[in-house]
């Protein structure tokens, strides 16, 4: 039996978008076409790899299986393809992965840096949760990822960059509300009720409930935003309170009118951002030199959140 690798890229693309036709879209085919290609990998495999139901998929056991090989077969062949590309070319592309928290904020002053520097680096981005960018990272889809630290593996080398502090967000009613209260407010101080959280698999959800002393089965806690930019306009509404990192906060602020900001008293919580590669990856410059640029830039962004802003 001979499986594809567009079969193992459809099928992958079914399993993380949990619909055929989302799936079509993001792999720029029409439905029919990936349709075929699904049946051809389940009559390969012997068995079903996904239950259809009338709004989404589920993987079967089979399917969990073969999803596990497809993500190493997928990972190896575009780590083949990079190294082919850049030898003929004559240039080295560094495959970087971030998460969502972060990426969208960081990434053009870094790309934009990387342009017009002195880094020599073709750069391909990919976006994904911290366990997805640690699996790839291992599997060599990816030479380094910018996660929040620690990540605890021991494989891995992690290379702390700079503090990326939380602030309270919230409607301007509900923060005046919270103002009214006595003494200075603390993120343990906030109650479960009012909490609005991305959906759990985020790393920034676990960092909000451990420094709000929080647990996730706790009743009323409401974790189902699948975005930071979702989450803002949400809250931004009066649905709620949630931390918004640093780095997230002047982007978020102008694209969610009515999201007001609000420091934490001393000592602020934060996460710390920082770059992780394999320990059997040579030390090489570039390693050095991304760290130093993406230093630069995210110090610059929540530098300029603390700056005092004029009075209205």
């Amino acid at each position: 039996m001979t499986f594809t690798l567009r079969q193992l890229v459809y099928f992958r693309a079914v399993a993380e978008h949990r619909h055929f036709g989302h799936a079509a879209d993001a792999c720029h085919v029409s439905q029919p076409a990936l349709s075929v290609q699904i049946r051809g990998l389940e009559a390969q495999a012997g068995a079903p790899l996904v239950e259809r139901r009338a709004r989404d998929v589920v993987l079967t056991p089979l399917g969990r299986q073969i999803l596990a090989l497809a993500h190493e077969v997928l990972d190896a062949a575009e780590a083949l393809e990079r190294v082919v590309r850049d030898q003929g070319a004559g240039r080295r592309t560094l495959s970087l992965g971030l998460i969502p928290t972060i990426a969208p904020y960081l990434l053009p002053g870094v790309l934009e840096g990387l342009r017009g520097g002195d880094l020599q680096l073709g750069v391909q981005v990919r976006e994904a949760r911290t366990e997805t960018l640690i699996d790839r990272l291992r599997g060599g889809a990816l030479d380094a990822a910018v996660l929040a630290l620690p990540c605890g593996e021991r494989d891995l080398v992690e290379m702390p960059l700079f503090e990326d502090r939380f602030l309270l967000a919230g409607s301007q009613s509900r923060l005046d509300r919270l103002a009214a209260g006595a003494g200075a407010l603390r993120p343990t101080d906030l109650e479960a009720s009012q909490l609005l959280l991305l959906e759990d698999g985020h790393c920034l959800t676990d960092q909000a409930l451990e420094v709000c002393g929080k647990d996730r089965s706790g009743t009323g806690i409401n974790m189902g935003a699948g975005s930071l930019g979702t989450l803002s306009r949400l809250v931004a509404a009066g649905f709620g309170l949630t931390l918004m990192p640093e780095l997230a906060a002047a982007a978020e602020s102008d694209a969610a009118p009515g999201l007001c900001l609000r420091r934490f008293p001393q000592p602020e919580p934060a996460r710390t951002v920082g770059l992780v590669r394999r320990a059997s990856t040579p030390e090489e410059g570039w390693v050095t030199d991304l760290a130093d640029l993406i230093r630069s830039v995210g110090e610059r962004i929540v530098a300029a959140t603390r700056q005092p802003q004029p009075d209205p």
